[in-house]
């Protein structure tokens, strides 16, 4: 699952440095680019609740494959420079990695439930260091390979090695286990009428915009305030991979308290700094700028990951939980890098994409003071969800 877990971020992280070169290639817009860049969370956003379905007929692990080798395709599709390949293989890596990360955190819970939130935290690491890879080594390997299409294209090489490893690891097990038939058609939880699940969702979505206007974007605002091209995709990739070490101490910070406010307050604080002194501050704030931008929202994220598993007393209910907060949740975080591809075209400065940022930390604030207290989403009847305290299980 770790591996898994890392070959998933190079194929999103990979793309922003070398998105400049790709649009004079292509002969993009800034408009298109944004389109481009917003393409594969949207499809993160509409694949995911596909998962629990497709987990119910194939199995968790038969369903991960899938996603895995339609990763692979999708890499090796982005060898080609036509335009309109590129925005299939974008939206064909969004789709796997929707329904592949909608999985893991169900296999995670049903295989170690007594440490699901501290595997949480280390398979958000290797989601982290995938995405540091993939930002600091892109502009290397175009230019070793002779290009960004084979440069995109090289992380095929990772996936495959990845989907055979899971092969090999899960061969000849079998998938009617319980967690599996607990979630078939049986159980319909009724997850849209809660609000707890709809606060998990925002705050998914909210940070989830801010990490993939990182993705998308970071490296082409630093170049316009005036960093070099290879030094703005390293400084990504300093931050993604600061994001390691907060992504692991996030869930052991979540367990210090049954009340996950603080620690997400003090994330959310610091991805404001973050982007204050990216976006504001003078040149030598910027390396200062990254690290809190990496502690933030490595913790962030990996808070509201182990939220997905804390907040549900079942595998079944963390599955659902999982498609919906990660399908609503990308589909809003999907208007982030787009926002700012429009915003650019329309010539807003810095200023005006500073207040952008901040509007989605509040926005994420608001949502994480909410699902962060001490309820869970609780399997009564097969039928209904109650909000309870977690004490108050039976």
């Amino acid at each position: 699952m770790i591996l898994v877990a890392l070959n998933f971020r190079p194929a999103l992280s990979s793309l922003a440095p070398v998105l400049l070169r790709l649009q004079e290639t292509l002969g993009l817009s800034a408009g298109q680019i944004g389109a481009l860049t917003t393409l594969p969370v949207f499809c993160l956003g509409l694949f995911a609740p596909l998962a629990p379905r497709l987990a119910r007929r194939l199995g968790y692990e038969h369903t991960l494959s899938c996603a895995l080798l339609l990763l692979l395709l999708a890499l090796l599709l982005r060898s080609v420079p036509v335009a309109i390949l590129q925005f299939l293989a974008t939206a064909l890596v969004g789709a796997a990695i929707g329904v592949g990360g909608t999985v893991l955190p169900v296999l995670v819970k049903r295989e170690m439930p007594g440490a699901s939130d501290l595997v949480t935290g280390v398979y958000t690491m290797a989601l982290c260091l995938g995405g540091a890879l993939g930002a600091g080594l892109s502009i290397p390997l175009a230019d070793t390979l002779g290009g960004w299409p084979a440069g995109l294209a090289s992380w095929a090489l990772l996936a495959l090695v990845v989907l055979l490893a899971w092969l090999w690891f899960y061969r000849g097990r079998t998938v009617s286990d319980g967690a599996l038939a607990e979630s078939g058609a049986g159980l319909r939880p009724r997850l849209r009428r809660s609000a707890l699940a709809w606060q998990v969702t925002v705050l998914m979505g909210a940070q989830s915009a801010l990490a993939y206007i990182v993705f998308g974007w970071l490296p082409t605002l630093l170049q316009q305030r005036g960093v070099s091209e290879a030094l703005a995709g390293w400084m990504m990739a300093v931050s993604v991979f600061v994001q390691l070490f907060a992504a692991l101490a996030a869930p052991w910070l979540a367990r210090l308290s049954a009340d996950q406010r603080p620690a997400l307050v003090g994330m959310l604080a610091m991805i404001a700094l973050g982007f204050t002194g990216l976006l504001l501050a003078g040149a030598e704030w910027r390396w200062a700028a990254v690290v809190a931008l990496g502690v933030g929202q490595g913790g962030s994220f990996s808070l509201a990951l182990t939220l997905l598993v804390l907040r549900t007393s079942t595998p079944a209910l963390a599955a659902r939980l999982s498609a919906m907060a990660q399908g609503f949740g990308y589909c809003l975080a999907a208007l982030g890098p787009l926002g700012v591809g429009l915003m650019l075209e329309a010539g807003v400065g810095m200023r005006g994409l500073w207040l952008a940022m901040m509007a989605l930390v509040s926005l994420a604030l608001v949502a994480g003071l909410l699902a962060g207290r001490d309820l869970c989403l609780h399997h009564e009847t097969g039928e209904a969800l109650l909000r309870v305290r977690r004490g108050a299980r039976h």
